[in-house]
């Protein structure tokens, strides 16, 4: 993935206050011209800086209020076709080939404590899966962010009066 340059981080900085902003609302604020501020927003997108709208939805609100992170001990050889079947798993929201003890970290939503059973018997009876040892979540203390990444990003720019931080 490309790295983002000032320019695309003070217009998703600010898309991140204003959601709904216009291309033109956005070049207002940012002094910059509408074309650049629409063909860098087209690069995002395609670009893959931009995730899907689907990562915006709270599965609380779709009746998963319940969150697990579940550690994963998996027969290396074997990975392909494990997450593969995970895949197919639609409360496992998320996963990650980490390093440590386990192999496989997901990030799992359930309705409730007996769903959260069925789903970690699911991933246990994956051929090539060891072992799961799940933890619950029991508050989400800092959500997923990145504007906090940007404007320290562009405050470092600035400090060392890089031009392009102010572009």
């Amino acid at each position: 993935m490309q790295q983002l340059d000032a320019t695309d981080m003070r217009i998703l900085s600010a898309l991140c206050r204003q959601p709904k902003a216009s291309a033109v609302a956005l070049a207002a604020e940012l002094g910059l011209g509408r074309n650049t501020v629409q063909t860098r927003m087209v690069r995002l997108e395609t670009s893959g800086a931009l995730l899907p709208f689907e990562q915006r939805i709270n599965p609380a609100a779709l009746g998963f209020p319940l969150v697990s992170f579940v550690h994963i001990h998996i027969q290396q050889r074997l990975l392909q076709a494990i997450v593969e079947q995970l895949a197919r798993i639609p409360e496992i929201v998320e996963a990650h080939g980490v390093t440590g003890s386990a192999d496989i970290l997901a990030r799992v939503v359930a309705s409730g404590a007996e769903e959260l059973f069925r789903v970690n018997g699911q991933i246990l009876a994956i051929d090539g899966v060891e072992r799961a040892d799940t933890s619950l979540s029991m508050a989400e203390l800092i959500p997923h962010r990145t504007t906090s990444l940007m404007d320290h990003y562009l405050a470092e720019r600035a400090a060392r009066h890089d031009p392009e931080a102010a572009d």
